[in-house]
């Protein structure tokens, strides 16, 4: 009897709570950018022809579950290809990978009210297709994940602009699936683990008719550890945190038409002493898929 009522006395609970929580906040866009400059046959200079298309998608999914909790999750979905041609015979190379991205995020942040709110995160990161080793297409690989704990402070939020940092413990997997081994040509999957801090910045700016748009995303992972058997004798790789910061801003000239800028920074110093980069700049269409708003 006493389990029967303790059910119900929880279920009614569960009940109020979905009653009270506030409505989904989400939205969804799709966009096409394809940018590209031609040569004729006859041309002189030494310039060759290029074409790259681009399709994207981002989504986003925001509840207040009830007073004391928030669930954000966010995926970024990117695609495209680049088209060379010959400087000699003007002939189109096949296609060469371009961008290509999944990113999916969910943050659960406990909003008591305290000056820093404690926050729990999982993502997800990887790309459609991986052709880095002939002879063996990948799809979905590799693919890597990081869980983290720590706590939350939203510097502001309102509905068009928000800024929020956390920081805290993090663990991070990364998987490589299907790889060949060179001597026996048979498939193994390689895991490779660490855990250290990490520290996250989150900005959205939108103007008032939300034509422009500035999207900002700071990620500074501290490696204090790696996993059992591997190599924790690179040279100070302590010393170095891995960077990386995202920065898109998009500007509307029509309802569908928009120009976008993305510049990524990266740093590990386990791959190069210096910082890379990546920049595109392109023209392109965006059509809202979805769009809620608080009621």
């Amino acid at each position: 009897m006493n389990k029967v009522l303790n059910l119900v006395v929880f279920a009614v609970m569960f009940l109020s709570l979905s009653v009270l929580a506030a409505p989904w906040i989400y939205s969804a866009d799709a966009g096409f950018v394809l940018n590209g400059s031609t040569y004729s046959d006859n041309w002189t200079g030494g310039e060759v022809g290029t074409m790259v298309w681009k399709l994207l998608s981002n989504s986003m999914a925001e509840k207040q579950i009830n007073p004391k909790m928030n669930t954000k999750n966010t995926l970024e979905l990117i695609f495209g290809q680049t088209y060379n041609q010959d400087i000699d015979s003007r002939e189109w190379s096949p296609p060469l990978e371009g961008a290509d991205r999944i990113d999916l995020e969910s943050i659960l942040r406990f909003t008591l009210g305290w000056v820093l709110d404690p926050v729990i995160a999982v993502r997800m990161q990887s790309q459609f297709y991986d052709n880095r080793v002939d002879n063996n297409e990948r799809y979905i690989n590799p693919i890597s994940l990081t869980e983290s704990f720590g706590v939350a402070r939203a510097i502001f939020k309102s509905e068009k602009n928000e800024l929020i940092v956390r920081t805290g413990a993090a663990l991070k997997q990364s998987i490589d699936r299907d790889m060949i081994d060179p001597e026996t040509s048979e498939k193994t999957t390689d895991i490779t683990d660490e855990g250290g801090l990490e520290l996250v910045g989150d900005l959205m700016m939108r103007t008032a008719d939300e034509r422009i748009t500035y999207k900002s995303k700071l990620s500074i992972f501290e490696s204090l550890f790696k996993g059992d058997g591997e190599d924790n004798s690179s040279e100070n790789y302590r010393r170095y945190p891995d960077v990386d910061w995202e920065n898109t801003f998009s500007a509307g000239i029509t309802k569908y038409l928009t120009v976008d800028l993305y510049v990524q920074i990266l740093y590990d110093r386990e791959i190069d002493e210096k910082p890379r980069y990546r920049q595109t700049l392109g023209l392109g269409l965006t059509y809202k898929l979805l769009e809620s708003s608080p009621e």
